[in-house]
């Protein structure tokens, strides 16, 4: 790596920094800022105490953590009481939150039951979602979104009908129909260190437009190829923006910046 890659900045646009075990997540939070050239995070929240738990991690590590709130959707619905608590603490918590995350569709939980034979109520998944939607135009926040493949047409029409004007479809996957939509809404998607390896992402990667593209690593999921093995960590993401670069056939300098300084303002980050 020569001395211009070494001034690439960063960002993860999607993490899951609550979800890091003890030492795995002092060694996530020491790559910010030093020698890896990750200047930000953005990390989401699964339910009410995930919320919380990256509400702390923001507010220990200023201009570096930045957290996003919601309810992942691969999993069952709460109480409606139990919800009417996550939407409050929101709402009560809107200054320090960078987006409405994450949040959407159980695409793989619904595989999963139809591989069982069971049935499989979406409608409720969807209702949530809408709902989502709603917080998030109130409160002029942006959307980080689990919504891929069949799922990602369903978004897109709840976003439509709600005027959502700044969706972030993260580790998407999806036709080519949608593909186009969500580009053609001004949407964001971002990109993971699969690209290096799966066709659909490094096919992604070539058509949809740069200036809509970001950088993530979902961590702590883990990664084939060369990240076999190793505890998923921020400055994979640029791996991410040189394979983008590579598979574009531009310099991966000019790259970086352009998925870094878009991302900068999706997010609104100082």
């Amino acid at each position: 790596m020569n001395r211009t890659e070494n001034r690439w900045k960063t960002i993860d646009a999607h993490i899951h920094l609550d979800k890091y075990a003890g030492e795995d997540r002092e060694r996530v939070l020491a790559e910010f800022g030093v020698d890896e050239g990750v200047e930000a995070a953005v990390t989401v929240s699964a339910d009410l105490a995930s919320c919380e738990a990256n509400r702390l991690l923001a507010a220990r590590h200023p201009g570096r953590i930045y957290a996003a709130y919601g309810y992942h959707p691969e999993q069952p619905i709460p109480p409606e009481g139990e919800l009417d608590r996550l939407f409050a603490w929101i709402e009560a918590h809107a200054q320090t939150a960078a987006a409405i995350g994450e949040v959407g569709l159980p695409y793989y939980k619904r595989q999963e039951a139809k591989e069982k034979g069971e049935r499989f109520d979406a409608e409720p998944y969807v209702e949530l979602l809408d709902r989502f939607a709603v917080l998030a135009v109130k409160l002029d926040l942006p959307m980080a979104l689990h919504c891929v493949y069949d799922d990602a047409p369903i978004a897109c029409d709840v976003l439509e009908k709600r005027g959502v004007a700044k969706a972030h479809f993260h580790w998407y996957k999806g036709d080519d129909r949608t593909t186009e939509r969500i580009a053609a809404n001004g949407w964001f998607i971002s990109l993971t260190p699969d690209v290096l390896y799966e066709p659909e992402i490094r096919k992604l990667a070539a058509v949809f437009p740069l200036s809509q593209l970001m950088a993530e690593t979902d961590g702590p999921w883990p990664y084939e190829g060369k990240f076999a093995g190793r505890l998923t960590v921020p400055s994979m993401t640029r791996d991410v923006v040189a394979e983008i670069a590579a598979i574009r056939g531009m310099d991966a300098g000019d790259a970086a910046r352009i998925v870094y300084e878009q991302t900068k303002r999706f997010y609104g980050l100082k």
